[in-house]
């Protein structure tokens, strides 16, 4: 790949001391110009393993306010999302979706499927506002890709953003199911090189989007995964910088 500019999709921000220094630290040291930026911290991680394999759920409010202030200051390099509580009405969300350029809804976490009308009422707020919505899946039923897809038909208009490169890291099933789906997009952050390479060739350069989940994965080992893959420069623009920039309503600079 050329040297190009990078903007990741998916990084999180805890509310703790000296998060955004580290966090631009990270950006810096791996030549990334600019980050979508979720709130972290909402769950602990051995917690949040359990819910994964057992189920369960927090009704914990995500940092939104940290996540704000960490993106203040920053002429634009990190990019707020809203981390939505569907067990919140969604008026919290509509109240503040102004400050923030996209949303994220994470049955992992708060437990609630994307059949539930809660998450239906999140989604027509952004709808509202020309929010992406980014979305991480579970093996578990009204929480899965197929559900997103039935989710993304009820609102067209809605970009949509499948987290992780779908649910575990060889998912080749969430790219059956989406590839019709073209306001369904592909993060890639913890997929196998296998599997993002399929994205490419299935779902085409224009719908997969570069991610690396920091801090629990570093930003340079999500770059050596595409780095293996020796994208023509054309599509790595796109994944690495045009598509991002389409979703979030901005011009390519």
């Amino acid at each position: 790949m050329t040297v190009q500019p990078v903007m990741d999709f998916h990084v999180r921000l805890a509310p703790r001391a000296g998060a955004r220094e580290r966090l631009l630290a990270a950006l810096d040291d791996c030549g990334l110009d600019r980050a979508v930026a979720c709130a972290g911290g909402t769950i602990d991680l051995d917690r949040l393993s359990r819910q994964l394999i057992l189920g369960g759920h927090v009704e914990t409010d995500a940092g939104n306010d940290a996540v704000l202030a960490a993106c203040e200051g920053t002429d634009g390099r990190l990019v707020p999302f809203f981390f939505a509580n569907p067990h919140r009405l969604p008026g919290a969300y509509r109240a503040r979706a102004a400050e923030f350029r996209g949303l994220e809804v994470s049955p992992a976490v708060h437990g609630v499927g994307l059949t539930d009308p809660r998450v239906a009422a999140l989604v027509d707020v952004a709808d509202t506002f020309g929010h992406p919505v980014y979305v991480v899946c579970l093996a578990r039923p009204g929480a899965g890709v197929a559900d997103l897809v039935t989710l993304a038909r009820r609102f067209p208009q809605v970009n949509f953003v499948l987290g992780h490169c779908g649910i575990g890291n060889i998912d080749f099933y969430a790219l059956a199911l989406i590839e019709d789906e073209s306001n369904i997009h592909l993060e890639t952050s913890g997929g196998y090189t296998c599997v993002a390479e399929a994205a490419l060739r299935r779902l085409g350069a224009g719908r997969v989007l570069f991610g690396s989940e920091y801090p629990l994965q570093h930003p340079a080992v999500e770059l050596a995964k595409f780095g293996s893959l020796r994208l023509p420069p054309e599509q790595w623009q796109r994944v690495a910088w045009d598509n991002a920039h389409r979703l979030l309503g901005e011009e390519k600079p």
